[in-house]
């Protein structure tokens, strides 16, 4: 009877037969609406968020289903979200915090007699970065009994100015807290493997020799079950002992006692079969991928560099992967190219073969290969407070290895984050030329004698045009003594005109060949040989989504441009590459047949991987066009506009007939209206169990002209083991 009475009292006074007073929660954002929480401005809406917002990042680490979060309208909208008062009654005041670390502007406040006596902050304060929620407490023993307020507040409106809260609760328990933890480990083989949780709290992991940095790098590591284990090649370093030291972890974690050493990457058994996985288009073997860099071909070999993420799946730790191929279908991976430095990450660029070895860099028979690259100043720790600069590294073996020229940087910093330098000779004038991307929609031109001196030449304005700047020289399809300059920006929009190695002249308005959802940072390869006569150029496919994928992003396929005359003056033209007839596997050919509505002469037809061409002339059909795995690509003859998944590009029929091609790939559909008039270059994800291909007529009769599908063996890079 006595023991019953105690445990009733322990319980009324908030007491655990262990002593321990039980936890009082403050907020857990579960309900349609704040309750009795008070929202002001635009930045938190009228009830907790679900997650991400649209726009934004994938959001983890918050318990429940809800949580406080002020993303909506993007990082513009402002607001606070405040609490009604309460009594502090216990040691420590436990919440989940990320977002922007803005002090001050993004940020949870606690306020007791109008004064702020604790504040709390995102962890974000540079490019990149994770939308987690990570564990944070104040000890408030000192306060116990007197009323307060919480207050979250928005205040930015930059990159990262907003702030996720969940799971507010006193406790006498404190939450796990973040700290730095390190380990001492003898580097006994070529690579660690690094355990990765897609959507965990981002911390940077440093290699440390001593007190000097080998490498750095920020990622997700996994807190418990890892998604996929992430290969650090540490072969530069073998038999030297070094320390692993990340800058937060929670105390409780194990995280790093589980980076092992490993023979060999350790890829998984199914890499490059995965479900999502493109099966002729390039993707990383694991991690992020964007833009393509540094495109140039030397002694039989297609180099692509790319922007890369080796250690997660979402932008960040921007390195150079790098992949060589033959025939610009079947590529090898190599070892990361660059990888960051004091300087900062490594942005876009591109890249040439120094031929008469005029920078100097050449000591054996190899012509020297040069990347020039953004160090992009302020995107890591070890680069903090330094600008955006133009940098150089060289090659004597082939692409095989890549030394950072000494004297780097090559061009300082001209204004804000100007970066993504394409070099290019001009042989008249004997002088490389830059073109450079400076700031909204402003680019300059620069030339040196020797890719190490660079002096300004000019600036122009383009409209609705940003960032990956190209030029290059093309002659025109029929004509070939007659050439033009081509500028183009990373969207694709481009310019056509003259350059006299001073001045860039455009003689157009812009200009817009791909209409489709995911085409940027568009480049074309250097230095291809004039018995090829080419000009390459390959799209980060931007945007894509690959969910549960251990890889994220593709490129387009490559393509070859032309210039030809049209009624509107000279245009762009994009097709696919010959060379992707090397994995035609099987082909049908229909000719000279009608299609009415209700007809399919494809649908005896399934796959995954096709290149499908037809001519059909339109007749009575208010529409024509094909359907690949369920998705349609179409002309509507009324409006003159080729249609693929919600993009539309105008486009005039010939002598009443219209053109078709479309590359289909696990992944994407990659459309051409009139032998590359227009493209459309979009990403999607097919129903897996949809199949089919289908040709259609609605409306009305029309005719097919002649119609070839071809399926497509895979062609997936290789990796070394």
């Amino acid at each position: 009877m006595y023991r019953l009475f105690m445990l009733c009292l322990l319980l009324s006074v908030g007491l655990t037969v262990s002593g321990t007073r039980e936890d009082l929660l403050i907020a857990d954002f579960e309900g349609e609406t704040y309750g009795d929480w008070r929202a002001e401005g635009a930045a938190f809406g009228i009830g907790p968020a679900r997650g991400a917002l649209p726009g934004q990042m994938p959001v983890t680490g918050f318990l429940g289903r809800g949580l406080a979060n002020s993303y909506l309208g993007g990082d513009g909208s402002t607001g606070t979200l405040t609490s009604p008062p309460f009594r502090i009654q216990r040691r420590f005041l436990n919440f989940l915090i990320g977002g922007g670390r803005y002090p001050g502007q993004t940020c949870l406040n606690l306020i007791v007699e109008g004064q702020i006596v604790r504040t709390a902050t995102g962890p974000n304060d540079r490019p990149g970065g994770s939308e987690a929620l990570a564990p944070a407490y104040w000890d408030v023993s000192e306060l116990e009994g007197k009323t307060a307020i919480l207050q979250i507040v928005d205040a930015a409106t930059g990159g990262w100015g907003h702030i996720n809260v969940d799971h507010i609760v006193q406790s006498d328990r404190k939450a796990p807290r973040m700290t730095e933890k390190s380990r001492q480990i003898l580097l006994e083989q070529d690579y660690l493997r690094i355990p990765v949780q897609t959507g965990a709290p981002k911390t940077l992991l440093r290699l440390q020799e001593d007190d000097r940095t080998l490498c750095e790098f920020e990622v997700e590591l996994a807190p418990d079950t890892p998604d996929l284990h992430l290969p650090l090649d540490v072969r530069a370093w073998r038999g030297r002992r070094v320390t692993l030291r990340v800058e937060k972890l929670r105390e409780d974690s194990t995280a790093l006692e589980r980076i092992v050493q490993s023979r060999t990457p350790g890829y998984p058994e199914n890499l490059y079969r995965e479900k999502l996985r493109p099966q002729f288009h390039f993707t990383a073997p694991l991690g992020w991928l964007n833009d393509p860099n540094g495109l140039l071909y030397y002694r039989g070999e297609y180099h692509l560099f790319f922007q890369h993420n080796p250690c997660g799946v979402q932008w960040g730790n921007m390195h150079w992967g790098h992949a060589v191929s033959r025939d610009l279908v079947r590529w090898q991976v190599r070892p990361i190219a660059l990888a960051p430095d004091a300087l900062g990450t490594i942005f876009s660029g591109s890249g040439v073969v120094d031929r008469d070895n005029i920078a100097g860099f050449q000591n054996g028979r190899e012509a020297p290969l040069i990347l020039i690259y953004t160090a992009a100043g302020g995107t890591s720790p070890a680069s903090a407070g330094k600008p955006f600069t133009q940098c150089l590294a060289y090659s004597l073996d082939r692409g095989r290895s890549w030394i950072k020229y000494a004297g780097n940087p090559v061009l300082g910093h001209i204004v804000a984050e100007n970066r993504d330098p394409k070099v290019v000779w001009h042989a008249l004038t004997r002088r490389w030329i830059m073109a450079l991307y400076l700031n909204g929609n402003e680019f300059g031109f620069y030339a040196s004698p020797d890719l190490k001196r660079w002096t300004p030449l000019h600036t122009i304005t383009v409209p609705d045009c940003a960032e990956c700047p190209d030029l290059f020289e093309m002659p025109v399809k029929g004509d070939p003594k007659q050439r033009r300059w081509v500028w183009t920006a990373a969207n694709g929009r481009y310019l056509i005109g003259s350059f006299d190695g001073q001045r860039f002249t455009p003689e157009t308005e812009t200009l817009q060949t791909d209409y489709g959802a995911n085409f940027y940072a568009v480049q074309t390869y250097s230095d291809l040989p004039p018995s090829d006569g080419r000009r390459i150029q390959i799209a980060w496919m931007a945007g894509g989504r690959y969910p549960q994928m251990p890889f994220n992003q593709q490129m387009s396929f490559p393509c070859e441009l032309t210039l030809r005359p049209t009624p509107e003056g000279l245009r762009l033209f994009r097709l696919p590459v010959r060379e992707i007839r090397s994995l035609y596997e099987r082909e049908r050919v229909w000719r000279d047949l009608p299609l009415k509505p209700g007809e399919n002469p494809l649908s005896g037809l399934t796959g995954e991987l096709w290149d499908i061409e037809t001519e059909i002339e339109i007749g009575e059909a208010a529409e024509v066009g094909l359907r690949v795995r369920g998705e349609a690509v179409s002309y509507r003859a009324g409006e003159k506009t080729l249609a693929c998944l919600g993009r539309r590009a105008p486009l005039e029929l010939i002598r009443g007939r219209i053109r078709l091609r479309v590359l289909a790939d696990r992944a994407s559909l990659e459309v051409f209206g009139n032998d590359g008039r227009v493209s459309l270059t979009s990403c999607f994800l097919p129903c897996e169990e949809e199949r089919g291909l289908e040709v259609y007529a609605l409306g009305g009769t029309a005719r097919i002209v002649r119609l070839q599908a071809r399926s497509l063996r895979p062609a997936v890079p290789q990796t070394a083991q």
